[in-house]
C-alpha cells in the first residue's frame, strides 16, 4: 500500500542573512526607488525579515550606507600603476566612474558627501594616486590631479542625471524657446539655438570634452614639472 503523503507543505527555502546580501539588496532598492525610500524596515520588508535581524550584520543605518558606497565603488575600473600611459589609464578610470554612476543615479552625492574608508575606495584612492605618482607627478599635483578629475565625474553626472530634457527634445525645445531669443538682445544665444533647430549642432553635453581638456592640461604640468 503507498504511503499517504504529508499535508504539510515545506516552508520555501529562504537564503541565509549575510551583510553581502543586505547590501546588494539595499543598492537594488535605492537603484530602483531613490536613496531616500531606503530605510531599515523597507530593507527588512524586501528581505522578508524583521528588522532588528539587520543589526546583526549592519551596525547602523550609516554603516549600511558606507557599505553601498564601497560595493558601487569596487564596480569602477581601477588604474594601473606604473602603465606606460597615465592618461589611458585616467580616461579609462573616469569613463567607468561616470557609467557606474549613470547605473546608480544616487550614488555621487553620497560619494562626495562621506567620508569613505571601505577597502574598496581605499584600493581605488592608492591606485589612482600610484597611477600619478609613477608618471612623475609630485604627491601634491597628483592629489589636486584626481581631485579636479573627480570633480569633472561627479559635477557633470549629476547634471547629466538631473538635465530636464532628454537629447532627443533638445531641437524641439530649442524651436520653442527661440521667440524668447530676440536677436538684438541676445544674439549668441540665439545663434547657438538656430544651430540646434537646424541639426547643425546637437547641443548634447560631452563628458569626453571636458575630460580630455583635463588630462591634456595635466600632461602639460607634468611636463613642466619634470623639466624643472
Amino acid at each position: 500500500m503507498a504511503k499517504a503523503k504529508n499535508p504539510e507543505r515545506r516552508a520555501p527555502r529562504r537564503d541565509p542573512l549575510t551583510r553581502e546580501r543586505i547590501l546588494r539588496t539595499a543598492i537594488r532598492v535605492a537603484d530602483e526607488e531613490g536613496l531616500a525610500s531606503l530605510s531599515m524596515r523597507r530593507l527588512a520588508q524586501e528581505l522578508g525579515v524583521e528588522a532588528m535581524s539587520l543589526y546583526n550584520h549592519v551596525a547602523s543605518k550609516d554603516d549600511l550606507l558606507d557599505g553601498i558606497v564601497d560595493l558601487v565603488v569596487a564596480e569602477i575600473e581601477v588604474p594601473a600603476i606604473g602603465g606606460a600611459d597615465w592618461k589611458t589609464a585616467m580616461r579609462k578610470r573616469a569613463t567607468s566612474a561616470h557609467e557606474v554612476f549613470l547605473r546608480h543615479p544616487w550614488a555621487p552625492m553620497l560619494v562626495g558627501s562621506r567620508v569613505n574608508v571601505g577597502p574598496a575606495m581605499l584600493r581605488y584612492i592608492n591606485a589612482t594616486l600610484g597611477c600619478l605618482r609613477e608618471a612623475g607627478f609630485s604627491y601634491e599635483m597628483a592629489d589636486r590631479a584626481w581631485n579636479a578629475i573627480d570633480s569633472h565625474i561627479y559635477g557633470f553626472t549629476m547634471q547629466e542625471l538631473n538635465f530636464p530634457l532628454d537629447p532627443s527634445e533638445y531641437a524641439s525645445a530649442a524651436k520653442m524657446f527661440l521667440p524668447r531669443l530676440p536677436a538684438d538682445e541676445y544674439p549668441y544665444m540665439r545663434a547657438l539655438t538656430e544651430l540646434v533647430i537646424d541639426g547643425a549642432h546637437r547641443g548634447v553635453h560631452d563628458f569626453q570634452f571636458g575630460l580630455e581638456l583635463l588630462l591634456d592640461g595635466l600632461e602639460r604640468l607634468r611636463q613642466r614639472c619634470s623639466s624643472s
